[in-house]
């Protein structure tokens, strides 16, 4: 059956851009998640550590 796929897959034409494309989607959203994280503001972060043990309000 992945033969078969494969077959197909390879006929079409300009179709081994979309593996780079999803990789480079991929790789950028989880560097800008990290950039996100590394320059996050403390201040914002220790609120986020006490949210979990606040009382409904």
């Amino acid at each position: 059956m992945l033969k078969l796929i494969g077959h197909h897959l390879e006929t079409i034409a300009g179709i081994e851009i979309y593996p780079l494309i999803s990789f480079i989607i991929f790789f950028s959203f989880f560097i800008g998640l990290l950039a996100w994280v590394i320059f996050m503001k403390k201040s914002y972060v220790a609120e986020l550590e006490q949210l979990p043990l606040t009382e409904n309000e």
